[in-house]
């Protein structure tokens, strides 16, 4: 049969059997060998239980992306302003051999003094610290935010003497606007801030310095669903307010400033998301000039906060 003849110049026929042509060659053998333990339900491809595992790991992997991680601070500048803003910190990076000026002098300085770790590293070390920032030399680490929850706000605002005034922020993703915010809420005595957890502004470095270092004065929480949560303090007896551009009344015309508030602040192009403004007992305008066609979203929320700080004075000495 040609194939397994031994005749000079036989040759194998298309379709025929693989590999040796003259005995098994130890394949049978081989083929008696055991393919070892059967694999966990979890490792078999297709198997319930491993469908199951990989998407418990998945939702892990996602939980683990949400965890707030800890900040760099890249600059001499930056990490100054920080330190004088009293924002946390816990350790201060400095460059080995850094030509040292006021700044670089300054940061040591206040950092020795509230007992923050003061760590001199290499130039590579610090490149890798920091991302590639330019950072000048000197970097500080920030822990993570530690945020309230809504519950949280809501009992401690009904601990105080006065009526619950909360605020909460819709869609402002500006570092910035947060910390003004949170600094006019602190002033007008404001019990905490609410923000939801997507399509916001998070208390990072920069929003600790434009709040002055009042957000270690007030807490702060995320929802996780923002609706929800306006519905829930609704349900408490809390009035929600929203300001918005076409409003119902005027700021001076407020009349719910007295009673358990929550001051509802949208962005400032796009204003409250439809199902906040539909979650409201009432949206509040603020009278501008003509040409005017918004004011940014940390000055409207202070005008309304400090409306309705004067309206409960005034209410208190009666």
């Amino acid at each position: 049969m040609a194939g397994n003849s031994r005749r000079k110049g036989a040759i194998r026929k298309p379709g025929t059997k693989k590999g040796q042509v003259v005995g098994s060659g130890g394949q049978k053998s081989k083929g008696l060998e055991g393919k070892g333990p059967t694999p966990r339900a979890s490792a078999r491809p297709g198997h319930p239980a491993q469908k199951r595992s990989v998407a418990k790991t998945a939702a892990q992997q996602r939980r683990d992306k949400d965890k707030p991680t800890a900040e760099l601070v890249a600059g001499r500048n930056p990490v100054v302003e920080c330190l004088r803003a009293m924002v946390p910190a816990t350790a201060l990076y400095v460059q080995l051999g850094v030509d040292a000026d006021d700044r670089v002098t300054d940061a040591v300085r206040l950092a020795a003094d509230r007992g923050i770790s003061v760590l001199e590293v290499s130039r590579p070390e610090l490149d890798r610290l920091t991302g590639g920032a330019l950072h000048q030399g000197l970097a500080l680490q920030m822990p993570p935010f530690e945020y309230a929850h809504p519950d949280d706000l809501l009992a401690m605002a009904r601990e105080s003497t006065e009526p619950p005034l909360l605020v909460a922020l819709d869609g402002v993703t500006d570092p910035r606007n947060l910390g003004a915010v949170i600094r006019s809420a602190a002033a007008f005595g404001a019990n905490g801030v609410l923000l939801p957890q997507r399509r916001s502004a998070s208390v990072t470095a920069v929003a600790w310095r434009t709040s002055a270092g009042t957000a270690a004065k007030i807490p702060v929480a995320v929802a996780t669903n923002l609706t929800r949560t306006l519905r829930q303090y609704a349900a408490e007896g809390l009035m929600v307010v929203g300001l918005d551009a076409d409003g119902s009344v005027t700021v001076d015309e407020l009349s719910l400033a007295t009673s358990p508030l929550v001051v509802v602040v949208g962005s400032e192009g796009r204003g409250l998301s439809r199902l906040v403004r539909e979650t409201c007992d009432e949206t509040v305008s603020i009278p501008m000039s003509a040409g005017v066609e918004s004011l940014n979203a940390s000055v409207a929320a202070g005008v309304i906060l400090a409306e309705v700080s004067r309206r409960r004075r005034l209410a208190g000495r009666t």
